[in-house]
């Protein structure tokens, strides 16, 4: 039988996350004050400042969010009314294309800038809901392409995949926005001057 401590060492052992299996758990005890991490390194900011991907994402992410807007309204309007399957279908089509193209150039992306074109430990976390967002696209493609399910099936599948997407968005916005804090507040310095 394991015990605690064994099954915990067992947890980190296979556990993939940059965060080890007992983050975020206090046993009691207060959890110690950390200066968080900045989100780049020096030479992870000089890579990301330097590669034209860092440009190629800068475009493709509004662009992105800007074709789903369009889409989740004809997809909504087609639920609601029954007309305009056609163009919600080639909306929908066209913000899984989008969003494989993004999903391509910012795997190249984090290579440049992390060395790896997935799961970098800065990035995780939203590469791993990445994958859902891509598995729920695909499947609706999968459903469009093989004539599986009525046509508002596909249409929920869609809206599946969009909540899935706006939450994997929000993540990223998220993370950036920190990231933005933080590296101001590094180039402050610790009393605020620069």
């Amino acid at each position: 039988m394991l015990t605690t401590n064994g099954l915990g060492g067992l947890l980190e052992a296979l556990d993939g996350s940059p965060w080890g299996a007992a983050a975020g758990r206090r046993h009691g005890r207060a959890a110690p004050r950390t200066v968080p991490q900045p989100l780049y390194t020096p030479e992870e900011r000089r890579r990301r400042d330097a590669s034209p991907w860092t440009v190629v994402q800068g475009v493709l992410a509004p662009l992105q969010f800007l074709v789903f807007l369009v889409s989740l309204g004809l997809v909504l309007n087609y639920l609601a009314t029954g007309e305009g399957f056609a163009a919600a279908t080639a909306s929908v089509v066209l913000k899984t294309l989008v969003l494989y193209t993004i999903m391509v150039t910012g795997c190249i992306w984090e290579k440049e800038v992390f060395g790896r074109y997935l799961f970098a430990p800065a990035f995780w976390w939203e590469d791993m809901f990445s994958m859902l967002v891509l598995a729920l696209h695909t499947a609706y493609l999968g459903a469009v392409l093989g004539g599986i399910g009525e046509a508002s099936g596909q249409m929920w599948l869609a809206l599946a995949a969009y909540a899935a997407y706006v939450v994997n968005a929000t993540q990223f916005v998220m993370k950036l926005r920190a990231a933005r804090r933080a590296e101001s507040r590094h180039m402050r310095g610790p009393l605020g001057a620069v």
